[in-house]
Formats: C-alpha cells, sequence, structure tokens
C-alpha cells in the first residue's frame, strides 16, 4: 500500500480593493489552524497560502491597508484553489481597472476537481459570475445579491437559503461567516472529518455536516465543555478511532483515573467514555461509507470488530436503512 504524500494545496485568495475582510481572514485562519494540527500529528502541512492583487497594495473594507500582496500568478500550480471574496458596497463594481485585471486573469482560469478548484465567499460569486466560471453551475450568494448573481450570470442556477453550495470544482457561500463553513468542509474532504472538526472547535464555530444539513458534526456533539483533559481525551478518540480504546486508556491520555474519567465525561459530556468511543466510530464508519468505501472497510478503519458490530451501533444510534445503503447512497 503507498504512503505517497499527497502534494500540497496553493490557496489563492484574490483580493480587491474593498475586500471584506472577514470573507478572507476566516478562511485563511481555518486553513492555518489545520495546517497547525497536522503538525501537531508530524504531518505535513496541506495548505500554502497566497494573497495575490492586481496591485501590491489594497485597502479593504475596514480601512486597514493590506501590503507586500503577491501578483496573480501566469499559471497556477497542482492542486490549488482560487478564493474569490466579497466587496463593501451594495453592489460589486468590476469597472475599476483592479476590477478588470482580475476578470481577466479570472476568464483563463478552467476549474476541475482535484486540479484546479473555484471557491467563493458571499458575493465573490457575482465576480466569478462576471468571468463567466459559473454558466450551468448551482451556485449560492450572500442573500442581498441573489438577484444582482441571477443578473449577471442568467445560465446559472442561483440557489438561496444554503450555507454553501458545491457543483463539481465549484464552491459558493452565503453571507461573510458561511466562507468558514465552506472552508471546514473542504478541510473534511481533504484531510478528514476528525481534524475538521479540531479545526471548528479550536475557532469555537459550530461545523455543519455538509452543504445542505444543518446539523452539527458528530464530532462535535458531547464537546461544549472547557475542560481540557477531556478535550485531549476526545481529540485522541477522533483521530484514532480505530485503536483498541478501553476507559484505563483513555484515563492515560487524561492524565487521571478511569472512575474520574468517566465521572468526567458525565458531568461535562453527558455521555459514559465507550457510549462516546462508540459514537466517533460510527461517525468515521459513515464517512467512510459517503466516500464510497464498503461496510467491510468501513468497519475497519472505524475501529469496528467486525461489519455485525457496525450494523448493531449503526441501529443503536438510530441510522435509518442499513450500512450497506449508506455505501450504495454515495455512489
Amino acid at each position: 500500500m503507498s504512503n505517497t504524500v499527497p502534494p500540497p494545496i496553493h490557496v489563492y485568495f484574490a483580493l480587491l480593493p474593498g475586500s471584506l475582510v472577514l470573507d478572507w481572514a476566516g478562511p485563511a485562519e481555518a486553513l492555518r489552524i489545520a495546517n497547525q494540527a497536522l503538525a501537531n500529528r508530524g504531518l505535513p502541512e496541506r495548505f500554502v497560502q497566497h494573497f495575490v492583487s492586481p496591485t501590491p497594495q489594497s485597502v479593504t473594507s475596514v480601512g486597514a491597508v493590506l501590503t507586500g500582496l503577491e501578483a496573480l500568478p501566469a499559471t497556477l500550480p497542482t492542486p490549488a484553489w482560487v478564493v474569490l471574496v466579497g466587496l463593501a458596497g451594495k453592489h460589486i463594481n468590476v469597472e475599476s481597472e483592479e476590477a478588470r485585471v482580475l476578470l481577466h486573469w479570472l476568464r483563463a482560469l478552467r476549474p476541475v476537481a482535484g486540479l484546479q478548484e473555484l471557491i467563493t465567499v458571499c458575493a465573490g460569486s457575482v465576480l466569478a459570475a462576471h468571468a463567466g466560471l459559473l454558466t450551468g453551475r448551482r451556485v449560492t450568494t450572500h442573500h442581498l445579491h441573489l438577484d444582482e448573481l441571477a443578473a449577471v450570470d442568467p445560465r446559472c442556477d442561483v440557489v438561496a437559503n444554503r450555507v454553501f453550495v458545491a457543483d463539481g470544482a465549484v464552491y459558493s457561500s452565503a453571507g461573510v461567516t458561511t466562507g468558514i463553513d465552506l472552508l471546514l468542509h473542504r478541510i473534511s474532504d481533504t484531510c478528514g472529518p476528525a481534524l475538521a472538526a479540531q479545526v471548528a472547535q479550536s475557532m469555537v464555530v459550530a461545523l455543519r455536516r455538509g452543504p445542505n444539513d444543518p446539523e452539527f458534526s458528530p464530532f462535535l456533539h458531547h464537546r461544549n465543555h472547557l475542560h481540557p483533559a477531556l478535550h485531549r481525551v476526545q481529540d485522541a478518540v477522533g483521530q484514532q478511532p480505530q485503536a483498541d480504546w478501553s476507559v484505563p486508556q483513555m484515563a492515560e491520555v487524561a492524565h487521571t483515573s478511569p472512575r474520574h474519567l468517566t465521572r468526567l465525561f458525565l458531568e461535562h459530556a453527558g455521555i459514559a467514555p465507550l457510549q462516546y468511543l462508540r459514537r466517533i466510530r460510527l461517525a468515521t464508519a459513515e464517512a467512510a461509507l459517503q466516500s464510497g468505501r464498503n461496510v467491510t472497510q468501513a468497519a475497519l478503519m472505524a475501529g469496528f470488530s467486525s461489519d455485525t458490530q457496525l450494523r448493531r451501533a449503526w441501529h443503536q444510534f438510530g441510522r435509518g436503512g442499513t450500512p450497506s445503503q449508506g455505501s450504495a447512497r454515495s455512489h
């Protein structure tokens, strides 16, 4: 089995004068924290961030001046993500010289999943539409720009009331902070749901399951507490659910006794340690099934001793249908 290290993903935040700070700063922080979490595990960082612009200096929506911005690259490495963000103002102004230069650069993009992908935050989708990148795509944007987006490119399918929408190599999010939701989703796709949940916890934000599901990630259930030893155990279980965990082994991570750890779980997380472990294993198996693994592979990756044990947990926690049906839905 190959242990080839995947190449880093180059992420280009394309910024114009008036760019909304939270549109790019929030996602950029999510990627930074993901890199830090990977490094803490002894793994290589996955994201190389670039802040690019038609000019080396730009004034943001709040008046702060960005300097030392990189030039728009003539070519993009692979894999690469291009991130477009919203601008201050009621409508997206594409008449400035900087906007014209950016649109010219954007028109050369050819989004292909896994190679060159486009991410829009807030009204960044309107810029993408002006560049002709959204034709035939399902997309969303800030609710105040829905009509503007539809008018700029009537051939794109504008979707309202969504945190974010994924269509092939194009990912679009709604207003401002939903860019963080979208980047957490992409971190989950790239580095796994446990790491994305760790990033979300570090940022103190809710991690949604996907573009159409408002439910919290199962990796964040029972983590609405501030007990550091318990978080250490939950991090360890989430990172290695397939390990042969027992309450004494969990207690070693927390540097406490098994009895006291059980008391901590019940008091702060509202669940017993082994029940929490089963929930994490089930969530890991579900993620594996959704990514195309079969039931046996999913059970092994999640730490279940057999397909039967996975099926038992599936029904114990009220999942509909069977694990096999969950795998079939992913195809």
